[in-house]
């Protein structure tokens, strides 16, 4: 099975950066995709389960996962799902994975700063019309980036009346 699925839900726990055997950047995490319905007589909201899934993103868009995702975040996350049945310890089981092919925030419990990643080769901004200094320190600079195809760019601050998103998280709401 290899469906294209697109899936909402917390971070589980915060990725874990790794590596393939041929040195592609991956990371790895779990999303908690609560499943619930209105129930119409008590006029609240019923928990009716949560799925697990684990996913996993590869090259920069590892890298950007990394920088961005921590446990608990809300998230929207498309990718190929692939159920794959286990055996471990005499238990057998089935799991759901997804790879990633695109993952944000989702912006229905709190705010998100966005920065673009640059190509390192493109030339930066500079600020405030001084023309010697470039946006990203090292943004010019191969041995700065490691001979990354991509500079990160200093993320924005985000007002404190944004920053704080409350703990009682309900889908639908």
């Amino acid at each position: 099975m290899n469906d294209t699925v697109t899936i909402l839900g917390r971070v589980g726990g915060d990725p874990n950066r790794g590596q393939t055997t041929t040195g592609v950047p991956v990371v790895n995490f779990r999303v908690a995709s609560p499943q619930s319905r209105f129930d119409q007589k008590t006029q609240s909201w019923i928990e009716t389960g949560t799925n697990w899934y684990n996913v996993s993103a590869f090259r920069q868009l590892a890298e950007h996962v990394k920088a961005s995702l921590h446990s608990g975040d809300g998230v929207i996350i498309t990718g190929r799902l692939k159920l794959r049945e286990w055996e471990s310890g005499g238990k057998k089981g089935l799991s759901a994975d997804i790879d990633a092919d695109a993952i944000g925030h989702d912006l229905r419990w709190g705010a998100s700063a966005f920065a673009k990643a640059r190509p390192a080769s493109a030339a930066p901004l500079a600020p405030s019309g001084d023309a010697e200094t470039p946006a990203v320190q090292g943004a010019d600079d191969d041995a700065a980036t490691g001979g990354a195809d991509f500079v990160e760019a200093p993320l924005p601050e985000i007002p404190a009346e944004l920053a704080t998103v409350g703990d009682s998280w309900k889908p639908g709401e």
